[in-house]
C-alpha cells in the first residue's frame, strides 16, 4: 500500500485489511486521560478500583477510541485525500483495557462508494476491532470517511 502521504480513495479496495500498534496502555496515561475526560473512580483511583465491578483500574473507552484514532491517523488515513467523517457507527467496548495491555488495530474496508453527488470523493467504511496483544477484541466500531479520488483528468 502506498505510503498515507500518496493513497486516495482508490487505495482502499474492499476487503483490504491492515494491522497497526501495539499502544502500550499505562496506568498514568490511562488516569491523566480519566481526569481530563471521563473522571469516573473506576479509571482514575486504583485503590477504589479494586474493589470496584472490575476488580481493578480499566481504560475509558474514549481513551481507547482516542488511541485508536491516533493509529488511524497515523498509518491509515490519506494525509493530502481524507476530506472528514460524517460519523462512526456501532461503537462497542467489549473488555476492560487494563494498565500494562497493548493495543492493536485491525482495520477492514468493507465498503468503498465513489459519491454520486461530488464525483470528486468517495465515501470509505472501514471495520476495526482492536485487540490486546494476548489476542480478544476489547473494541470494535465502523469508522466512516469521505476520501478524495485521484483526478480523473
Amino acid at each position: 500500500m502506498a505510503d498515507t502521504d500518496e493513497r486516495y480513495f482508490e487505495d482502499y479496495p474492499v476487503g483490504a485489511t491492515f494491522e497497526y500498534g501495539p499502544v502500550l496502555m499505562d496506568e498514568p496515561a490511562i488516569v491523566e486521560f480519566a481526569r481530563r475526560y471521563d473522571p469516573q473512580p473506576i479509571h482514575t483511583d486504583p485503590q477504589w478500583a479494586r474493589s470496584g465491578p472490575f476488580g481493578g483500574l480499566i481504560a475509558s473507552g474514549w481513551h481507547t477510541i482516542a488511541v485508536t484514532m491516533r493509529l488511524l491517523v497515523d498509518h491509515y488515513l490519506p494525509v493530502n485525500a481524507s476530506l472528514g467523517s460524517p460519523g462512526v457507527d456501532e461503537v462497542r467496548w467489549l473488555r476492560p483495557v487494563r494498565p500494562g495491555d497493548e493495543l492493536s488495530a485491525r482495520v477492514t474496508v468493507v465498503e468503498a462508494r465513489p459519491s454520486q453527488s461530488k464525483p470528486d470523493r468517495g465515501l470509505l467504511r472501514s471495520r476495526i476491532e482492536v485487540r490486546t496483544a494476548d489476542g480478544p477484541v476489547v473494541m470494535s466500531l465502523i469508522a466512516v470517511n469521505l476520501i478524495r479520488r485521484r483526478s480523473q483528468d
